[in-house]
C-alpha cells in the first residue's frame, strides 16, 4: 500500500523543507500543486523530489486541492499545508494503517481524522481534520473556504454502508503554525475568508458548516449581532449536524453572548458545547472560556474545577495554570496560586502577565524578596515586547515604594 502526499503552495519558501522534511521517510510520492509562486518554493519541492504541478488560482481551495489529488498514485492520500508539519509520533500508526492495519477492523477505513495544533494557541489549540483517506473517485474537496472533504465521504458511506467506516488518531499528528496572530495578518486571512464564505453561502443558504465558520468570523471582526443569526441558523437548519459542527455553533455562540454580556446565555453554549459526543481536547476552547466566565461571575469553586479539567486533558497548557493561580487567588488559597503561576511559567519562560501575578501573590504570601524578583521579570518581559504594561507595572510598584 502506497502514500501520496498532496499539498498545495504559493510563496512558501520559509515553511515548505519543515513540511515535507516531516514526511520525506513516510510517503511514497510528494504531489506539489503550485498555484503562482514567485520565490524559490518550486525548487524546494523539486530539491525533495516533489512531482509539482502547476495551477491557475481562482480562490477556490477546494477546487486546488481537487487539482492535487489528481496527480496522486498512492492507495493513500496524506493533505498537508505548506505551514504545518506531520508529528513523528503518529508515523508508526499511520504505517500500520496503510499497511494493512486498517484492514483488520470489520470494516476497512475510508477516512481517517487527524488532530492539529496550533501552535502557540492556548485558548482553543486543537482541531481535528480530515487529511488522510483513500484515494477513491468519490472523495472530493468542497467549498472554496475551509474546504473539506467530509461531505463527500458521508455520501460515500450512505452508498456503501456495508463497506467502509470513518476513524480518528488519538495522538497529535499536526503541527500547524498558520494562524498565529503575525501569519493572519500579514496574509490578509480575515478578509479573503469573509469574502469567500459570504460567496459560497449566498449559494448554498443552509449550510450549517458555512454558517458556523462565518458566523465565528463576524463575531471575531466585532460584528456580533449578524455573526449571532448566522449561529443561530446552522443550528436550525438541520436536526441532524454532525457533533463537531454543533460543537462549534454553541462554542462561538457562547463567545457572542459573552461579548454581550449574556453570560447565563453564554454559559447554556458552552455547556452544550461540552456535552457533546467529539474527543476531550478538541473541547478545551469552551472548557476555558467556561472557567474564565465561572471565574467572572464569582464562581471560583466551578473555575478551579473547570481548569483543573483543562490540565486534566492537556497538562501543557500554560494559560490554565495562569487561570487556576488567579482562580486560586481570588479564594485565597496563596501557596496553591504560587505553584500555578511558576507551572505556568515553567512551561512558558516568556509569561510576563504569569510572573506579574506570581509576583503579587508572594507579597501577598509575606514573600518580598522573591516578589520583587518576578515584578522585574515581569517588566524586563513587557519591555522586550514593548508592551506598555512594562512601564506601569514600574510605576505602580515606585508608588508603593518599590524600585526595581
Amino acid at each position: 500500500m502506497k502514500l501520496s502526499l498532496c499539498t498545495i503552495v504559493k510563496n512558501e519558501e520559509a515553511t515548505l523543507p519543515k513540511c515535507l522534511t516531516s514526511v520525506k521517510d513516510l510517503v511514497d510520492e510528494m504531489v506539489v500543486l503550485d498555484t503562482g509562486s514567485t520565490d524559490r518554493t518550486v525548487e524546494i519541492a523539486q530539491e525533495f523530489g516533489a512531482k509539482v504541478h502547476h495551477f491557475d488560482w481562482c480562490n477556490d481551495f477546494a477546487a486546488a486541492r481537487n487539482e492535487s489529488l489528481k496527480y496522486a498514485h498512492g492507495d493513500w492520500i496524506l493533505v498537508l499545508d505548506a505551514d504545518e508539519v506531520l508529528t513523528p509520533e503518529v508515523v508508526p500508526q499511520i504505517k500500520e494503517l496503510i499497511n494493512g492495519g486498517g484492514n483488520s477492523q470489520p470494516k476497512p477505513y475510508l477516512l481517517m481524522n487527524l488532530i492539529r495544533q496550533e501552535v502557540g494557541a492556548q485558548q482553543s489549540p486543537y482541531s481535528l481534520v480530515s487529511r488522510l483517506f483513500r484515494n477513491q473517485p468519490g472523495i472530493q474537496f468542497e467549498r472554496p473556504y475551509h474546504a473539506m472533504i467530509d461531505d463527500s465521504v458521508q455520501r460515500m458511506l450512505q452508498q456503501q454502508s456495508n463497506q467502509w467506516q470513518v476513524g480518528s488518531l488519538m495522538a497529535v499528528a499536526i503541527l500547524h503554525e498558520g494562524y498565529q496572530a503575525e501569519a493572519i495578518a500579514s496574509r490578509d486571512k480575515l478578509t479573503r475568508a469573509r469574502e469567500s464564505m459570504e460567496s459560497y453561502l449566498a449559494a448554498h443558504p443552509n449550510d450549517a458548516y458555512t454558517c458556523s465558520k462565518l458566523g465565528a468570523l463576524y463575531v471575531q471582526m466585532g460584528e456580533i449581532k449578524q455573526g449571532m443569526q448566522l449561529l443561530k441558523l446552522g443550528l436550525a437548519v438541520s436536526t441532524r449536524l454532525e457533533s463537531l459542527v454543533l460543537y462549534e455553533l454553541h462554542y462561538h455562540l457562547g463567545i457572542a453572548y459573552t461579548r454581550k454580556q449574556k453570560l447565563s446565555k453564554a454559559k447554556a453554549e458552552y455547556e452544550k458545547a461540552i456535552a457533546l459526543p467529539i474527543l476531550e481536547p478538541i473541547k478545551l476552547g469552551a472548557y476555558n472560556n467556561l472557567g474564565n466566565l465561572l471565574l467572572e461571575t464569582g464562581n471560583l469553586t466551578g473555575a478551579i474545577a473547570t481548569y483543573q479539567r483543562v490540565l486534566q486533558i492537556d497538562p501543557s497548557l500554560s494559560s490554565a495554570y495562569f487561570n487556576l493561580g488567579i482562580a486560586l487567588k481570588e479564594k485565597k488559597q496563596i501557596p496553591l496560586a504560587i505553584a500555578a503561576y511558576q507551572k505556568a511559567i515553567q512551561l512558558n519562560p516568556n509569561y510576563a502577565e504569569a510572573y506579574q501575578n506570581l509576583g503579587v501573590a508572594l507579597l501577598k504570601g509575606g514573600n518580598i524578596l522573591d516578589g520583587l524578583e518576578a515584578f522585574r521579570r515581569a517588566v524586563s518581559l513587557y519591555e522586550k515586547r514593548k508592551s506598555p504594561a512594562g512601564p506601569a507595572l514600574r510605576q505602580s510598584l515606585k508608588d508603593m515604594g518599590f524600585k526595581i
